[in-house]
C-alpha cells in the first residue's frame, strides 16, 4: 500500500495498492493494443480528445485544487491555477501540433519526391513529481498524445490522486481505451518498466539522483529519455534595474511554494549600488507573507512537502550561519508552534559567498541567499558557478544589455524582468545538472517522434 500523508497536518488522507504484476502487463498490452487505431487518427480527431480532457479538468479544477493542497501543501489560494497552467500549455501544444508534426519537404530533384515525415515512437512513460504534478506531467502527455503515442503515466506517492484526475478526465472526453492509463509503483517497478521493450521513451522530472537512477535503468536499450532535473537558478539586478519591481518578482520567484520548485529563485546576486536597499526591500517583502494552514484562504505560504525537507533547508541555514551568514528575517514573525515539523519561516541569507553549500547546491525551500557584485563578469561567473543551469532572471531597462549578458549564462532559458514561469511557446530545456531534452513549443515534438525519410522514384 502506499500512503498519501498530508504535510498539513500529518494525517493519510489515501492509500493505493501499488500494481501487481499482472495489472502492469495488462496496461502495457492495452497500449500496445491501442497503438495502430490512435495513430491513424487525424491530428483534428486526436485534439478533439485532448481538448474535450482539457476542458473537462479546467471545469473540476476547485475540487482538484483542493485536493491538491491537500496532497502536497501548497496554500489553496493558489492550487486551482495549476490547473489553468495546465490548461495554458496543453492548448498551446495542441495548438502548435499542424505545424510541428508536418511532413518536412526537400528541395526539388528531377524524377524523384523526397520529405521528411515524423513518427510516432510507440508507448511514452511520463514520470511526474510531487511539486507541480499538473504543470509537469502536461508538458509530456498532450505532445506525445498528439503526435500519436500511446502514454502510461506514473506519479510521484505524494500525489497520486493527480494520475487519476488525469485517467477521469481523459475517459469522461472519451478516449479510446488503452491510449492514457496509469500506474502506482514503486521504484523497483518503474526501472522494470523503463526496461520494458514495450516502452518507447522514458520522461522523467524530478531530482538529478532520480535522473541518474533512470538513465542507468535505460541504458543499452536504445531508447530516448527526457530528464528535467534540479536547479539552482540566479537572479541578478543590474545598476539600472527598477530596484522594486525587482524586489517584487524575486521574491516571489523565491518563496512561492515554499521554494519547492525547480525553477525557482535560489540565489540573488544584486549590483553592489543598491545592494542595500534590495536587501532592506525585499526584508519587508518577506516578513508580508502569511505562514499557516494552506486550505486558510489568507494562507500565502504553506508548509514544505515534509518534515525531512524542511529540516535539509534548515541545515543549510544552520551550516551557512555558522560559516558567517547572516539571516535577516526574525523567524518569531512566523510563529510556527503546533503546526508540524514541515512548516518552515521564509528566509534571507546575506553574507554569504560560494564556499557555502547554500549558494552552490539545491535548497527547494522558502530560502534565498543574496549577494552583492561589483559589475557583469563577476555576476556571470558566479551565476556559471554551479553545477545547474535551468532558467536564470536578470534585472535591467535595458533589453540589449541584458541580452549580452544572457548569451553569457550557462542555462536554458533567460528571463529579463520575470522568474519562475514556462511559456509553453518556448523551449523548456535545461545544461549540465539540469538535464537533457527539450519540451514545449514546436521543437518539444521532436522527441516524441522519429523522422522517417521517404525517396520515392517516379515513373
Amino acid at each position: 500500500m502506499i500512503q498519501i500523508v498530508s504535510p498539513i497536518n500529518g494525517e493519510v488522507i489515501a492509500e493505493r495498492q501499488l500494481a501487481g504484476t499482472g495489472q502492469i502487463q495488462g496496461v502495457l498490452d492495452s497500449a500496445q493494443a491501442a497503438r495502430k487505431n490512435w495513430q491513424s487518427l487525424s491530428l483534428e480527431q486526436r485534439a478533439d480528445y485532448c481538448s474535450r480532457a482539457i476542458d473537462i479538468m479546467v471545469q473540476g479544477k476547485q475540487v482538484a485544487g483542493e485536493e491538491l493542497t491537500r496532497q502536497m501543501g501548497r496554500p489553496i489560494r493558489y492550487t486551482p491555477g495549476e490547473i489553468d497552467g495546465l490548461a495554458e500549455r496543453g492548448r498551446s501544444m495542441i495548438g502548435c501540433a499542424k505545424a510541428a508534426l508536418a511532413d518536412i519537404p526537400l528541395p526539388p530533384k528531377t524524377g524523384f519526391r523526397r520529405f521528411i515525415r515524423k513518427q510516432p515512437l510507440g508507448t511514452v512513460f511520463t514520470i511526474a513529481p510531487w511539486n507541480y504534478p499538473y504543470l509537469t506531467a502536461v508538458n509530456s502527455i498532450i505532445p506525445a498524445l498528439m503526435a500519436g503515442n500511446t502514454v502510461i503515466l506514473k506519479h510521484s506517492a505524494q500525489t497520486l490522486l493527480c494520475a487519476e484526475r488525469f485517467a477521469a478526465a481523459f475517459t469522461e472526453a472519451g478516449l479510446p481505451e488503452g491510449v492514457f492509463q496509469f500506474l502506482h509503483l514503486d521504484h523497483e517497478q518503474t526501472e522494470c518498466l523503463i526496461q520494458d521493450r514495450n516502452i518507447d521513451f522514458v520522461s522523467f522530472t524530478g531530482s538529478v539522483a532520480g535522473g541518474r537512477a533512470v538513465e542507468t535503468a535505460a541504458a543499452g536499450l536504445f531508447k530516448g529519455t527526457a530528464l528535467e532535473l534540479g536547479g539552482k537558478d540566479p537572479g541578478y539586478v543590474m545598476a539600472d534595474a527598477n530596484l522594486q519591481n525587482a524586489v517584487d518578482g524575486l521574491i516571489d520567484g523565491a518563496f512561492f511554494n515554499s521554494g519547492q520548485s525547480c525553477c525557482g529563485i535560489e540565489r540573488i546576486y544584486v549590483h553592489r549600488s543598491l545592494y542595500d536597499d534590495f536587501v532592506d526591500a525585499a526584508v519587508v517583502a518577506v516578513n508580508g507573507y502569511i505562514l499557516g494552514d494552506p486550505l486558510h484562504p489568507q494562507t500565502t505560504l504553506g508548509p514544505m512537502v515534509n518534515g525531512k525537507a524542511a529540516n535539509f533547508v534548515r541545515q543549510q541555514i544552520e551550516a551557512a550561519t555558522a560559516a558567517g551568514a547572516k539571516a535577516c528575517i526574525n523567524i518569531d514573525n512566523f510563529p510556527q508552534t503546533g503546526l508540524g515539523a514541515a512548516y518552515l519561516a521564509p528566509q534571507l541569507l546575506i553574507n554569504v559567498d560560494h564556499s557555502m553549500e547554500v549558494m552552490r547546491e539545491e535548497t527547494f525551500g522558502p530560502l534565498v541567499g543574496i549577494m552583492p557584485v561589483n559589475d557583469d563578469d563577476e555576476a556571470i561567473r558566479l551565476m556559471n558557478d554551479s553545477p545547474y543551469g535551468l532558467t536564470a532572471s536578470l534585472w535591467s531597462q535595458d533589453d540589449e544589455h541584458a541580452l549580452r549578458v544572457g548569451d553569457q549564462v550557462e542555462t536554458g532559458t533567460v528571463f529579463l524582468n520575470r522568474c519562475d514561469y514556462l511559456d509553453p511557446e518556448l523551449a523548456w530545456v535545461g545544461v549540465k545538472d539540469s538535464g537533457r531534452g527539450c519540451s514545449l513549443s514546436r521543437l518539444g515534438y521532436d522527441q516524441l517522434t522519429r523522422p522517417k525519410s521517404f525517396h520515392l522514384k517516379q515513373h
